[in-house]
């Protein structure tokens, strides 16, 4: 099946780079005009460009609800409106119960839960009828790993957002969907991992019940399906990326 996204204009937060940028690039090839969000100036032009197909690249943090409403204006006014909204940007931050402090509590909150808030309060008025949103879970609301708690219920967040949201947009034909990966072989997790990433990875390639952690490619595959109108009666559901690691 291809996935056709021609005449569509899709948002997507944190599309420097992982799985945000293989997404914007997956809707790109799919068709769709795109922008991305970021907070530092070079990093966001470069991964545009690295996108191509005219991807416009925009200043803005998901934290902030004026920058996103600034940033939805500007894709509508440049891009001619807006379809898709994948809000993507995401944050962890490691500390066990007894030292979780506020400081991590309300970056990895205001980023995880009112960053994607922000982003679809923002684009919702210009999103009309066969609209879909796409929200960025994680296996991790179900089993976090020690240590990341706050960052578990934040993504579980994403599934209590998406089934209250569909009920209180009932009647207007825009869709709502997470998306949660599991092990994914991205920059931040090499980072999160540390030294003993390589390790750290064979461990997770182990476990798997298909023999490896994923790509963002299959992801973005993933988001792009729920961003088509071949999913257009997916509504309220929850999809994992995880090659079967959650059950």
């Amino acid at each position: 099946m291809r996935i056709d996204l021609t005449a569509k204009v899709a948002l997507v937060t944190g599309g420097s780079s992982g799985i945000g940028f293989a997404i914007a690039k997956q809707l790109t090839e799919c068709g769709a005009a795109v922008a991305i969000t970021g907070r530092t100036r070079d990093t966001i032009d470069s991964a545009a460009s690295s996108i191509g197909g005219g991807c416009l690249p925009i200043v803005a943090d998901v934290t902030q609800a004026d920058e996103m409403d600034a940033a939805v204006q500007r894709i509508g006014e440049t891009l001619g409106g807006l379809h898709i909204v994948v809000a993507n940007a995401g944050v962890g931050a490691n500390a066990p119960l007894g030292e979780i402090d506020d400081q991590k509590f309300e970056k990895v909150v205001g980023t995880n839960l009112k960053g994607v808030l922000n982003t679809v309060q923002s684009a919702l008025p210009m999103l009309g009828h066969g609209a879909s949103i796409v929200l960025m879970g994680s296996t991790g609301s179900f089993e976090a790993p020690s240590t990341m708690s706050v960052y578990g219920a934040t993504k579980a967040g994403m599934r209590a957002f998406a089934k209250t949201w569909i009920k209180d947009i009932k009647g207007r034909g825009i869709r709502i969907n997470v998306v949660s990966p599991g092990a994914i072989d991205t920059p931040s997790l090499r980072d999160a991992l540390g030294s003993d990433g390589d390790s750290a990875i064979d461990a997770l390639n182990e476990r798997s019940p298909i023999g490896r952690i994923g790509t963002p490619e299959e992801v973005a595959n993933v988001v792009a399906f729920f961003a088509s109108d071949s999913a257009s009666y997916i509504n309220g559901e929850e999809l994992y990326v995880d090659g079967g690691l959650k059950v």
